[in-house]
């Protein structure tokens, strides 16, 4: 699998011609690496419905036909607008056939630009024999070591920008309960309130042991 990071927490996970999006806001990212216009999706999974994160996924779904996958209150507002959707609640999963997501809490708040209240979660993605867990936008709870125990995690993309998320800090603590293989670090660094020292972040939480942190360049690409 090769995951490429674009930019915020937009990430492309790309394994044997499947494309899976996630948080595809790249229109108006200042770090946005890839056009919406151009990018590939067979699915799209949204974490909540602020607009850093929805971003493009309803204009990408329509030009190419992927599926969206985000809970339920939001998965209709984005049905609304003529795309397939699944709309699983806080813990359900999703089977897509060449993958599958499960929703998991995240706390943090979500409202649509269109006004839609709906609940933010975490990812555990299933796809090309690897469990990717992106956290979604999230403070610290302990809740963040209960994925791990129904499978182990191979990499955890984790938001670590403070301001309105969890902190480098507080991503450490986050590091020692998600219990990857490796982190890749996101949500930092788009706009002034949340630039970070996201290679102190990387120093802590492999000193402590706790994981592999892979920092990229938006548009870098990692391959597990």
């Amino acid at each position: 699998m090769q995951i490429r990071w674009l930019g915020h927490a937009a990430f492309s996970l790309e394994h044997d011609g499947r494309t899976i999006l996630v948080d595809p806001w790249l229109t108006g990212n200042p770090k946005g690496a890839a056009s919406a216009d151009e990018i590939a999706a067979d699915a799209i999974f949204v974490t909540h419905g602020h607009g850093d994160h929805l971003g493009d996924t309803v204009a990408i779904a329509k030009r190419t036909g992927a599926t969206v996958v985000a809970v339920v209150e939001l998965a209709a507002e984005i049905e609304q607008e003529g795309v397939t959707v699944m709309n699983p609640n806080i813990g359900g999963t999703a089977e897509l056939g060449f993958a599958s997501v499960r929703l998991t809490p995240a706390w943090h708040t979500s409202t649509t630009p269109k006004g839609t209240v709906n609940t933010p979660a975490g990812l555990v993605i299933e796809f090309g024999g690897r469990r990717v867990y992106h956290l979604g936008d999230t403070a610290l709870f302990s809740d963040l070591a209960l994925p791990s125990r129904r499978g182990h995690i191979d990499v955890a993309l984790m938001c670590v920008g403070g301001f309105y998320t969890m902190d480098r800090f507080d991503g450490v603590v986050a590091a020692e309960l998600v219990r990857a293989d490796q982190v890749i670090p996101c949500h930092y660094g788009t706009f002034p309130p949340i630039e970070t020292d996201v290679q102190a972040f990387k120093s802590d939480v492999q000193n402590a042991g706790f994981a592999e942190v892979v920092v990229l360049d938006p548009g870098g690409t990692h391959e597990l």
